[in-house]
């Protein structure tokens, strides 16, 4: 077993369990102990673990959010696979939402540069991003915007999202069951991610593999609000099949 791999199982057990012990993980992996404290150190580093005496316990038990910078430095291969695979989602052209996230940043930076499309975006740094490609109208949804995400929220982007119908929202999420949907810790913004939704002809979730083992304090959209879930091989396809059955088709990239 390759260590991103056993680092991967090591969350997807705190994240199942809500603690691990660092002497029953080397016995379950056949490896030291001081393996499994580099294991643990590297997801820590990444943000979804916090180390305690003898273990780790997910970030999400303490009510911790990673920041963007955090997140961006994780699964980053996967992220781009997820956001190439996503471009055959676009509309030829029309208008398009695109959710403040890691792996949708990726998709911004692969849009086509000869597709003409009007894009909203609800994250300052998206925005700044599109705003030089000629091809593009860029439009920036106003409002507060939270430090730990970057994303605008609250009354000022839910005024203007009601007021908007696009081709298509790509959408990001912190989490996502088929028993509780997409879920995100901060409520505010899962009112601006239902908007979205809710805008939206046909509506398009990226997330990598990882989001798929945690669920969070507010939901935002079921499975059968959304059209297609692009997520990576990582995928388990028994999940995968479960997640169809609810509605999305699934893509595996």
């Amino acid at each position: 077993m390759y260590a991103e791999e056993r680092q991967q199982e090591i969350l997807r057990e705190a994240r199942a369990a809500g603690r691990v012990d660092v002497v029953t993980l080397a016995e379950q992996f056949g490896v030291t102990t001081e393996t499994i404290r580099r294991d643990l150190t590297v997801l820590e580093r990444a943000g979804v673990l916090r180390r305690v005496h003898g273990g780790a316990i997910p970030v999400e038990r303490l009510g911790f959010e990673p920041a963007v910078a955090t997140r961006d430095e994780v699964m980053t291969a996967e992220k781009e696979r997820i956001a190439k695979a996503a471009l055959a989602e676009l509309p030829q052209d029309g208008a398009i939402v695109i959710d403040a996230g890691t792996t949708t940043g990726r998709l911004v930076q692969a849009l086509p540069p000869d597709r003409e499309l009007t894009v909203i975006v609800n994250s300052p740094p998206l925005a700044t991003v599109l705003a030089t490609r000629p091809n593009l109208t860029v439009f920036l949804l106003g409002g507060r915007v939270r430090g730990r995400t970057l994303a605008t929220v609250e009354d000022w982007a839910l005024q203007q999202l009601s007021q908007l119908h696009v081709d298509v929202a790509f959408m990001a999420t912190n989490g996502c069951s088929v028993a509780r949907g997409l879920t995100t810790p901060d409520p505010s913004e899962a009112a601006i991610k239902r908007a979205m939704v809710a805008s939206a002809q046909r509506s398009v979730l990226l997330a990598d593999h990882t989001k798929f083992s945690s669920n969070y304090l507010a939901r935002f959209a079921t499975l059968s609000d959304i059209d297609v879930i692009v997520s990576d091989a990582g995928l388990d396809l028994e999940l995968a099949a479960d997640l169809a059955a609810a509605g999305p088709e699934v893509v595996r990239a």
